[in-house]
């Protein structure tokens, strides 16, 4: 399968804040890809969502994939935490 592009403007924090949402989003939307992203989340970023790929950086990539945690939940949180200057922007989802 092909992944299509999707344009967020990459490599800003803007970029980087869409895809995080677009990850999160898939995971609340997508039971199967969840479970992906909280048993292996690079494998779940390199496999893209709804045939769109997800884009970010190199580095982003290794912060998202070192995440480890059994609740999205928790994940959202965990991601919340790796990027302060995102001013909270995941604190809704992860119950606070």
């Amino acid at each position: 399968m092909t992944l299509k592009p999707f344009d967020c403007g990459t490599g800003s924090r803007q970029g980087a804040v869409k895809e995080y949402s677009r990850i999160l989003t898939a995971a609340v939307i997508s039971a199967q890809f969840r479970n992906m992203l909280l048993a292996n989340p690079a494998k779940a970023i390199a496999a893209g969502f709804g045939g769109e790929a997800f884009h970010l950086e190199y580095e982003e990539k290794k912060r998202v994939a070192s995440i480890r945690a059994t609740t999205l939940a928790d994940f959202a949180s965990e991601l919340n935490r790796m990027r302060p200057t995102f001013s909270g922007a995941y604190s809704g989802l992860a119950g606070d």
